[in-house]
């Protein structure tokens, strides 16, 4: 691994998952994924085409050896209460 970054050649076929498998096996939260590959920290691969319960196609994937790095340092950061009025 160079830089942090796979490379395709690098992947084995069950390393792409989807945002909810990945959320599932590291606990880090799917809008947190997204959030990495839309700023560059993770790449996105094309997904297979595999359709869900609500007959959506899966459209992106994800290398979860990627999301493993990152998620073992990702903190989850405590949300605020709302202010009394």
């Amino acid at each position: 691994m160079s830089g942090g970054v796979m490379h395709p050649a690098e992947l084995y076929p069950n390393d792409l998952v989807f945002a909810h498998e990945a959320a599932q096996a590291t606990g880090v939260p799917e809008t947190v994924i997204r959030k990495w590959a839309s700023r560059g920290r993770i790449r996105r691969y094309q997904g297979n085409g595999r359709l869900s319960g609500q007959g959506h196609e899966y459209k992106t994937m994800y290398a979860l050896p990627e999301v493993e790095r990152l998620a073992a340092a990702y903190r989850p950061t405590p949300q605020r209460a709302p202010r009394a009025a």
